[in-house]
């Protein structure tokens, strides 16, 4: 399963629509996010995502994790999302 990578630009969505189908398909889905504009971007989508989600008599719950990612060689403090069935 690839994680979800998700940007201040990125279309909330076709962010939903992959958090939605990951989940469908997997039964878990992670959702990765650093800066502000790319966290709001990822909670907009799960707010979405749910919505499709309960559509389908699926109900989803959401953790959110610290994660260290090295991007070029720094360190970078992210956002992961893991979206689960209740």
């Amino acid at each position: 399963m690839d994680m979800i990578k998700v940007s201040a630009n990125s279309r909330t969505s076709a962010v939903a629509g992959a958090i939605a189908g990951v989940v469908r398909e997997h039964k878990r889905a992670e959702v990765q996010a650093i800066g502000a504009g790319a966290v709001n971007q990822a909670i907009k989508a799960l707010v979405l995502a749910k919505g499709y989600l309960e559509g389908d008599g699926i109900l989803v719950v959401c953790v959110p994790e610290f994660v260290d990612v090295d991007i070029d060689g720094k360190v970078r403090t992210a956002i992961k999302l893991v979206v689960e069935p209740r």
